[in-house]
């Protein structure tokens, strides 16, 4: 009996390339450097124009608290895309973690909707970009939930980098929110 080896099937339990890995990393980090661009260009001509007049939640931070917590959950968060990517190709393939991956897009997709429509739709639409801001955010906090149990499967590791980024995201909430109430 003639037994052949699959090259394709020994090569995936050994995991990915470094080469692939560093290229898949860094793209995880693009990405999310992105979105962080994105939010950044979108908040920068309101921190400073009607936020920083709007009435808000004794709690709110300074501004500057903002971009060392944001970065530092951002460089989290392309990790755990990472982890969990990495994970899924050594258990199967590149696509054996799409459920997660799905989950880490869309997580991606509504945390770059959050700041525009906060901070650059108040000007454009008034309170309801708010409001707007609001059904954002609780999805956004609904899907990163989602992607923290589904993580699990892969990587612990980037189940738990879900945490912080997550209590940030209730403690966010509560300061749009309360933007709404008060103003």
């Amino acid at each position: 009996m003639d037994l052949q080896v699959d090259e394709k099937v020994i090569a995936r339990a050994k995991g990915p390339t470094t080469l692939r890995q560093v290229i898949v990393a860094v793209l995880f980090l693009l990405i999310v450097a992105a979105v962080a661009f994105g939010g950044s260009l979108a908040s920068s001509g309101s921190v400073d124009g009607w936020y920083a007049n709007a009435e808000k939640v004794p709690w709110d931070p300074p501004n500057a608290v903002f971009g060392p917590v944001w970065t530092t959950l951002y460089a989290l968060i392309a990790l755990a895309g990472f982890l969990i990517w990495r994970t899924g190709f050594r258990m199967g393939g590149p696509n054996a973690a799409r459920s997660a991956l799905t989950l880490f897009v869309v997580q991606m997709v509504l945390n770059s909707l959050w700041t525009p429509v906060f901070f650059a739709g108040y000007p454009v639409f008034g309170a309801a970009a708010w409001w707007i801001a609001a059904v954002i955010i609780i999805a956004l906090i609904v899907a990163v939930m989602a992607l923290a149990v589904s993580a699990a499967k892969w990587s612990r590791i980037a189940s738990w980098i879900m945490v912080p980024y997550l209590l940030w995201l209730c403690f966010a909430s509560t300061l749009n929110i309360g933007i709404i109430v008060l103003n």
